[in-house]
């Protein structure tokens, strides 16, 4: 790592830019100040000063300039500069490219991907019939899926979408739920429902599922079915055993996609029971036509905390499973992909 002391000037082409490259109140500039604490950034005229050791101005100089051209783009900032700052120092290629790509949910507005990974996993779901997406919490797993589909839907691809969950949630069981069968089973596809209302708005979600243009249910509702036509998503699949994980993939009809998206660090099957979502993988690997993507820590886009602490809890899981027998459990997946 060189340690020589460089000056660089960034230039960038107007002052309007360099406005949107600052953010409101200076918030942008003061996020890349942070990130690059060796180098000191000042913003001159219309032009950026950076000083300092050669390797990190390097680095800060590319990230101000993937900004650049995002900004140029007319994309705003706003969750993009952490996002920038990550990939560059991963030397991933074409960070502003990646951050470009969106995912159209209707009625112009736009989905966005954060991560390198983010935007393999989308253009995984739009090559592949079956797309397999596993990951800790926060990467966007479910999010993406549901935006994938409703870009589906809304460009005539598909005529429907078919999104289902296992029912099995920290030991819980529907019989011990209260309500009828809908209101049993509606926390556990709550998220979904979340996700739709983000996207759609909960009018235009609502009359979609009267139409029966977008069905919800639980997994145990699929036995039986050929699904044509449709984009099919399956969340939480680590909560699912192999047999179920047969029966769901052999629903698949003509016309059709399926999205499968689960965290094997978070099972709440029975002890000794495994995962349909492990196992799938052995099964499933080479064959065209199916992808699977992993996503990792890195592709967190909820709060930086929940990073450091998905980190922090697959250290532990490791050292106490290499502690009991020598080596890791099967449970306790590797995310680096």
């Amino acid at each position: 790592m060189s340690t020589k002391t460089v000056h660089r000037e960034v230039v960038v082409p107007s002052q309007h830019l360099l406005r949107d490259l600052l953010g409101t109140s200076d918030s942008y500039f003061r996020m890349l100040q942070e990130s690059f604490p060796q180098v000191q950034m000042v913003a001159r005229g219309a032009n950026v000063s950076l000083r300092g050791p050669s390797d990190e101005v390097g680095l800060a100089e590319s990230v101000i300039n993937e900004l650049l051209l995002l900004v140029q783009e007319g994309t705003s900032l706003a969750g993009q500069v952490g996002s920038v700052v990550q990939m560059v120092r991963d030397d991933l290629p074409d960070p502003a490219g990646v951050l470009s790509e969106t995912l159209s949910v209707g009625r112009g507005k736009l989905v966005r991907v954060k991560t390198h990974r983010q935007l393999l996993y989308v253009q995984a779901i739009r090559k592949n019939t079956a797309t397999f997406a596993i990951g800790p919490a926060g990467t966007g797993k479910t999010y993406l899926a549901m935006a994938a589909a409703v870009e589906a839907l809304t460009q005539g691809s598909c005529r429907r979408i078919i999104l289902t969950r296992p029912a099995v949630e920290a030991g819980e069981r529907l019989g011990f739920l209260p309500g009828d069968l809908s209101a049993k089973v509606d926390p556990y596809l709550r998220p979904l429902y979340d996700a739709l209302w983000a996207m759609l708005g909960p009018d235009e979600t609502a009359r979609l599922i009267e139409r029966g243009t977008i069905e919800i249910a639980p997994l145990a509702y699929m036995r039986g079915r050929t699904l044509n036509d449709a984009c099919v998503i399956l969340d939480e699949a680590q909560n699912t055993s192999p047999e179920q994980m047969k029966m769901f993939l052999t629903r698949l009809g003509f016309n059709s996609k399926m999205i499968v998206t689960g965290d094997l660090t978070q099972t709440d099957l029975p002890f000794g029971r495994s995962s349909g979502l492990d196992v799938v993988r052995e099964i499933l690997g080479d064959i065209p036509g199916v992808a699977f993507v992993e996503l990792t820590s890195r592709d967190v886009i909820r709060h930086r905390v929940v990073a450091d602490i998905i980190e922090a809890y697959h250290r532990y899981e490791n050292s106490n499973s290499k502690s009991r027998s020598g080596r890791p459990r099967r449970a306790d997946y590797d995310h680096r992909g």
